[in-house]
């Protein structure tokens, strides 16, 4: 009999009831809520009268909605999205969940504060109302996404009807080179594989340039997999990842931590696992990637040409192409190295921790904003936001002319006041680019933070290895 892999152990030791040969009752150790897809599910329990029985393995969080300019108390002036946070905040109190509410100082973006504050953790499966859920993969956790009538399931039962997914394993030989991030590196394997090209699968990432990233480089990785149609991404704790979660996790002692690692050390994948599909990539010859297109896989390399339409793959791919093209305002053949941009936007729960925030702090050092441009900061979280400013980040980014703003999934996807107006061309963190994403006919090239950074100051797209980078 063959091996298990890391996601089917995870699935396995979490399966309540097989239901048939493709689907299972799963259990759910940790399920977080925002504002916007639990309204539905609190109303369906109170129609049937239900109660959630473990409200401590629930969490929630306010953060798509939320404003993020400099006013203190935070308000919401939208009236739609100040009922839904006073909503979410009534449904906490009623069953005694945990929520980080408006003006809670750690408030912040829910896949940015769950993993600071320990609560993720190696083995776990975690559930929510949200598609970005792929980040806990870096502590090899299974997160996902689901949609609003799952998560009355979860709040009512703890529990998932879930459909199994194939495996596949994608190898990263090699190291990234000087100048290129995990940022980068998902976008190279979405571009080659496709925004369908792990549709159904749970990817499992190895090799020894994963084992080389740092957790917020693991947590980028994996929470835009879900971009290649991915419906989980893992990658086997290490060193690395148990001792972030330790560093992090005051109620484990040092008896708990010596069983959480014999634990954890078993969370791999068995040397005969069998994978339905595996595919290897080499870290050395990625370069920085922008998006030229509306969807993450039309990517190229910042000094590539945007492809031609009639070399696409087939008539669908074509009509695609031809779309983007239109919408975003670009031509085949063009590059996109000095185009300018008006817009900057670094934040997310794609790169929006102190890591990235220091990356962007390198590139802007002794540099300004370019006339013109109007560049936002938003801090993944809170603290991410306290320790940013104790390392004179924000007062660099402010003397820059950066609008250094408070938490919140901002710009990311235009729900709140951060937006882009038509025509605005923007540099951009987070992990989407779809038309409308970041606001109505705005226009979206995704990147990292360092390119963005690189944008910023220069007015156009720029390859920031070309810049001088003054680390400290």
């Amino acid at each position: 009999m063959a091996g298990l892999t890391l996601y089917r152990k995870l699935v396995d030791s979490h399966t309540v009831v097989a239901l048939d040969a493709d689907n299972v009752l799963l259990y759910a150790d940790l399920h977080i809520m925002n504002e916007y897809t639990s309204p539905q599910a609190f109303a369906g329990l109170a129609e049937h009268g239900r109660k959630v029985p473990v409200p401590g393995q629930q969490l929630a969080v306010v953060d798509h909605i939320i404003p993020t300019h400099a006013e203190t108390p935070r308000v919401i002036r939208d009236p739609a999205s100040a009922l839904q946070a006073r909503n979410l905040k009534r449904n906490c109190d009623l069953h005694g969940i945990p929520l980080f509410d408006t003006d809670d100082p750690l408030q912040g973006i829910e896949h940015v504060i769950t993993p600071e504050h320990g609560i993720i953790r190696p083995g776990m499966v975690v559930l929510c109302g949200d598609s970005h859920t792929t980040t806990y993969g870096a502590f090899g956790a299974l997160g996902f996404g689901i949609g609003t009538s799952e998560v009355e399931h979860v709040l009512a039962t703890q529990t998932l009807v879930y459909r199994v997914a194939r495996d596949m394993r994608i190898r990263v030989d090699g190291l990234l080179p000087h100048g290129t991030t995990s940022k980068d590196l998902i976008l190279h394997i979405i571009a080659r594989i496709s925004a369908q090209g792990a549709r159904g699968y749970a990817v499992e990432f190895t090799g020894e340039a994963i084992r080389a990233l740092s957790m917020e480089a693991r947590m980028t990785l994996c929470n835009m997999t879900v971009e290649a149609g991915a419906r989980g991404a893992l990658i086997a704790p290490d060193a690395t990842s148990i001792a972030y979660v330790l560093d992090r996790a005051p109620d484990i002692d040092a008896a708990m931590a010596q069983r959480a690692r014999a634990a954890w050390a078993e969370l791999v994948s068995d040397e005969d696992a069998r994978f339905d599909a595996e595919l290897v990539f080499d870290a050395a010859v990625v370069e920085p990637y922008v998006t030229w297109g509306t969807s993450p896989d039309q990517a190229i390399p910042v000094g590539a040409r945007v492809p031609h339409p009639a070399d696409a793959a087939d008539a669908i791919a074509r009509a695609s192409a031809e779309r983007a093209l239109g919408y975003i305002g670009l031509a085949a053949g063009a590059s996109l190295q000095g185009l300018p941009v008006q817009r900057v936007f670094i934040g997310s729960c794609t790169n929006g921790r102190i890591e990235d925030l220091r990356a962007v702090a390198d590139v802007v050092r002794g540099r300004k904003v370019a006339p013109g441009v109007r560049a936002m900061v938003v801090p993944g979280s809170g603290a991410v936001r306290d320790q940013a400013e104790a390392e004179g980040i924000a007062a660099q980014l402010r003397a820059a002319g950066f609008e250094w703003r408070k938490p919140g999934c901002s710009m990311c996807l235009a729900m709140n006041d951060d937006v882009l107006t038509p025509g605005e061309r923007c540099a951009s963190t987070t992990n989407r680019n779809f038309e409308g994403r970041q606001g109505r006919a705005g226009r979206t090239h995704l990147m990292s933070p360092a390119m963005a950074a690189a944008a910023a100051v220069t007015g156009c797209i720029t390859d920031v290895r070309r810049l001088e980078i003054q680390h400290v």
